[in-house]
């Protein structure tokens, strides 16, 4: 019972996206800066094969299964939103599927 992403108007809601590697349905990266990457690589080829993109975000929900990773996540969460800040949130949640570090979730409008 899961949808990647649901549209909804003009608004298109993106499932929370954890590191998996879309082909192998496998997580790959071991640690915070890996994951991160697949995570919001994930999120960016949801949004690109709905006819939106990182910039049309206007909100992120992420999940750190260690709130300590926090700057390095957020390093790598700039590379992806450098040109468009969405509000967002940040929080711990330890008991992400999989065994995932991270996990996170946007909101986009076009």
């Amino acid at each position: 019972p899961y949808s990647q992403a649901i549209l909804a108007g003009n608004t298109l809601y993106v499932s929370g996206q954890i590191p998996l590697n879309p082909e192998t349905g496998a997580i790959e990266a071991t640690d915070i800066t890996g994951q991160a990457h697949q995570s919001l690589t994930n999120i960016k080829n949801i949004l690109e094969a709905a006819g939106f993109s990182l910039n049309d975000v206007v909100k992120t929900t992420c999940l750190l299964a260690d709130v300590n990773d926090f700057a390095a996540f957020n390093a790598v969460y700039a590379e992806y939103f450098s040109e468009n800040k969405p509000a967002r949130a940040c929080f711990g949640g330890n008991d992400i599927p999989k065994g995932a570090l991270v996990e996170v979730e946007v909101i986009a409008v076009k």
